[in-house]
């Protein structure tokens, strides 16, 4: 028998013990096919198994989340079970250190993907089973209702069954940590080293899954007044007293999630009663049929939504990824005319001011407080931030970062995600975030302005900051180490014409920053690169911003043409360098 003959005969044998023991029939029939396909010499089905089989899916600080289907390295009911008990040994075991004879309590969440609340359902059974108090969401919705639930249920942990703006054929499963389990600045926020790593040793010390127990009942089902409650304090995070204007034609697409029905309700309350729904997008649908990949960033993706805006005459369209944990916004360009989806850069920048505005006329407010927001993203958010008297931050990419800062008043991250409310939910919030869209773009109608006019009035006072993006996608994950390598071995010395003045290797560390794969470069003329690693997909990420000073609001539109020069220039000199 030769190696590859033992191979197959290891595989279609780990493959059947697999199927003998899963609780789930259409997983295990899939399975079976799937066998006896390899087994007749099928060439797709015996790659098809060695992907699923191919290792153990590796619980991570983004939890866990996979293609759909049986084996150890996709997303199913064993590998849910096993990660539900994980967690639950965990958590007992945390909070039995920092609060010796206090009965855990967790809270699971949903979304409308494939399996959901299946998922979610056999979590919570596993959870009462183990003796912890245990909340069920009352259906699927959205990721910021589990994080806000976390906290105002005073719970010791929370699960979140999604895959926010996957694929469809995807599904995952996110923890958070509260009351007794985490440290005060984390209580609510996902999980961050060490806990991913003391979570993924409980999961690989559970046994046989028939050792795993199932409670046949037990958890509470939470009343739909869940939702109310938070929909109640996202609407009142308005503050009609300081930005009365209400006149704001607003399309919104929850892009086949589960926001749609949240965001409209506290919109609503909130007193924007101006809202049209993408109705082909309107209610949660597990395949996404009206787009290519459920995810505003993607190109293609609001053509629905701007459709619709075009059509209604609408002042701005909101979208929110599946999960609604994210805002996407466009508005109509009056340089040219046409609807544009604004960077996340741009929305960070807008709300961070805002909230200034906000702060400022607040009664009694000071400058205690502190704006972060990603390496990764702008640095106009900091020179905001320092011009009101607030403190800043920079943190490694991720929510669950941001979500840490000590006395954080607003946060957000390049990829759309923004914390207007830290109090309420200590994750990235679209739907809260979409309040206070719409409150700063009504206040701008009002003024006779669009949102862009007050882009630029912040570019006049700060300099105009213009960002882009390069994706490298490899089908080898050491091409990525490849490429880091040889960015560190022969290092460039410029970008877009400027010289690099100073080099960072994020690897290092530092006092304010944890270690992590990246290189931060900073030419004479305050050009950033950044090159990093994805932390979730096989790409290399490269982040580049330029900064241009502008003397008066005559000067903006060279402005403009001269930093997206210096940014193509940029970009050149990256593929350069990468040897691309």
């Amino acid at each position: 028998m030769t190696s590859s003959d033992a191979d197959l005969t290891r595989l279609l044998s780990d493959a059947r013990t697999w199927a003998a023991q899963d609780p789930d029939p259409a997983t295990a029939a899939a399975l079976t096919e799937l066998v006896r396909l390899a087994d007749d010499g099928a060439a797709s089905a015996r790659q098809e198994l060695a992907d699923s089989f191919n290792g153990t899916l590796q619980f991570g600080t983004a939890g866990l989340r996979a293609a759909l289907g049986p084996g150890p390295n996709r997303m199913n009911r064993v590998v849910v079970r096993r990660a539900a008990a994980g967690f639950t040994a965990f958590l007992i075991d945390a909070v039995a250190q920092a609060a010796p004879g206090t009965r855990p309590r967790a809270v699971v969440g949903y979304d409308a993907r494939h399996n959901s609340d299946i998922f979610a359902e056999e979590t919570a059974a596993i959870l009462t089973a183990a003796g912890v108090e245990t909340f069920l969401m009352p259906s699927a919705l959205p990721t910021p209702l589990l994080a806000y639930a976390v906290r105002a249920l005073e719970c010791d942990g929370g699960v979140m069954v999604t895959a926010s703006h996957n694929p469809p054929q995807d599904n995952g499963y996110k923890v958070y940590l509260g009351r007794h389990a985490v440290e005060e600045s984390g209580r609510g926020a996902q999980i961050v080293a060490p806990y991913d790593a003391l979570i993924a040793a409980k999961i690989d010390a559970v046994g046989e899954l028939s050792g795993v127990a199932l409670a046949p009942e037990g958890w509470t089902v939470l009343d739909p007044s869940i939702a109310a409650d938070y929909e109640a304090a996202a609407a009142a995070l308005a503050v009609p007293e300081r930005f009365p204007a209400r006149d704001l034609k607003i399309v919104l697409t929850p892009m086949h999630g589960v926001g749609g029905e949240t965001a409209v309700a506290v919109l609503h309350a909130a007193g924007f009663a101006d809202v049209t729904l993408v109705s082909e997008q309107a209610e949660p649908d597990p395949d996404f049929p009206t787009v290519n990949f459920p995810n505003p960033e993607e190109p293609g993706a609001l053509d629905l939504a701007l459709q619709t805006a075009v059509r209604v005459d609408a002042d701005i369209v909101i979208a929110n990824d599946p999960d609604a944990d994210r805002a996407a916004v466009a508005a109509k360009d009056p340089d040219t005319g046409s609807w544009r989806m604004l960077r996340g850069d741009e929305v960070g920048a807008l709300l961070g001011a805002h909230i200034v505005a906000r702060l400022a006329a607040g009664s009694g407010e000071t400058t205690a407080g502190v704006f972060a927001n990603s390496i990764v993203s702008s640095r106009l958010l900091a020179r905001i931030a320092a011009a009101a008297g607030y403190a800043h931050e920079e943190t490694l990419t991720g929510f669950k970062w941001i979500a840490r800062v000590p006395g954080l008043l607003y946060g957000y991250e390049e990829a759309l995600g923004y914390c207007v409310a830290p109090s309420l939910v200590r994750d990235k919030d679209g739907i809260s975030a979409a309040v206070l869209i719409a409150e700063f773009a009504a206040a701008a109608k009002a003024g006779g302005k669009t949102i862009f006019d007050t882009l630029d009035e912040l570019y006049l006072v700060h300099g105009l900051h213009a960002s882009d993006q390069l994706s490298i996608r490899v089908a080898d994950l050491g091409l990525l180490d490849a490429m880091m390598n040889r960015l560190r071995v022969s290092p460039p010395e410029s970008f877009g014409g400027s010289a690099v003045e100073t080099v960072t290797d994020l690897a290092e560390g530092s006092a304010q920053l944890p270690p992590t794969d990246g290189l931060l470069y900073l030419t004479k003329d305050l050009s950033r690169i950044i090159i990093r690693p994805s932390g979730t997909e096989p790409k290399l990420k490269c982040y580049l911003e330029v900064i241009r000073n502008v003397g008066s609001a005559a000067e903006l539109p060279a402005a403009r043409h001269e930093a997206r020069a210096a940014l193509d220039g940029v970009l050149a000199d990256v593929r350069e360098a990468l040897g691309l």
